[in-house]
């Protein structure tokens, strides 16, 4: 990957979910045809998560062999009841909905070790809409907080292809980003660990509702609880 692409990505993602409008929106991920990993459905052995939240729920799939610490924290918070009770934060409108910090503040929260953990970057994991990431401060500052991604494919304009492909970006990536939408300005500066595959359109609802200065929803939304299971 070529040397500033990732911060002049940014500065054009930004540009793009400034001037993409408001209302209500979704993407239909099932209509998206890629090999992309993050676009199979679960299958027996996968580990799966269902966030009760109290505008409906949003069913994840994981992903321990490329994230094992963001999807162990993960877990453990979740069958621990760490989450329970616990608000979206931030919400930014066509972008993403925050959650995971037991203050409410965006500042709290801690990793099932005590400790920040180290950032886990693979080449089959990105942020296409629906991804579900670690939020961080910084370079492996990973701790309790996640976020989903709901940055519609009209985002992924042709000036941002050109640039994926300039640094070398796999053709499968930049087709599914084309058709599912995201924020590759986010790849490789945080951690992918689970991709939704029922019940974006909660996400969607929730990234539509109304917020203050500081970007977080005028009335609570909380995570009712999480619950992992693995698929039979």
């Amino acid at each position: 990957m070529k040397k500033g692409f990732i911060s002049v990505l940014a500065l054009i993602m930004a540009a793009c979910m400034v001037f993409s409008g408001c209302g209500q929106k979704t993407v239909n991920l099932s209509k998206v045809e890629s090999d992309e990993m993050q676009f199979v459905q679960p299958q027996s052995g996968d580990t799966v998560a269902q966030i009760k939240t109290s505008k409906g729920d949003i069913k994840v799939i994981l992903y321990p062999k490329y994230a094992p610490l963001a999807v162990e924290n993960f877990v453990t918070h979740a069958n621990e009841g760490y989450y329970d009770g616990v608000s979206f934060h931030r919400v930014v409108e066509d972008f993403i909905i925050q959650s995971g910090d037991p203050t409410g503040t965006g500042n709290g929260g801690d990793s099932i070790w005590q400790l920040p953990f180290s950032d886990e970057f693979s080449d089959r994991l990105h942020h296409y809409t629906g991804a579900l990431a670690m939020a961080n401060s910084g370079e492996d500052t990973n701790r309790s907080q996640f976020f989903i991604v709901t940055s519609m494919p009209e985002n992924i304009t042709d000036e941002i292809v050109s640039l994926m492909e300039e640094a070398g970006w796999r053709e499968g990536i930049i087709d599914t980003y084309k058709q599912a939408g995201g924020a590759p300005n986010l790849d490789y500066r945080y951690t992918v660990f689970g991709q939704v595959y029922e019940g974006l359109e909660v996400a969607f609802a929730i990234n539509g509702v109304k917020t203050d200065e500081d970007e977080k929803p005028k009335d609570d939304i909380v995570i009712e609880s999480i619950e992992v299971t693995v698929i039979e």
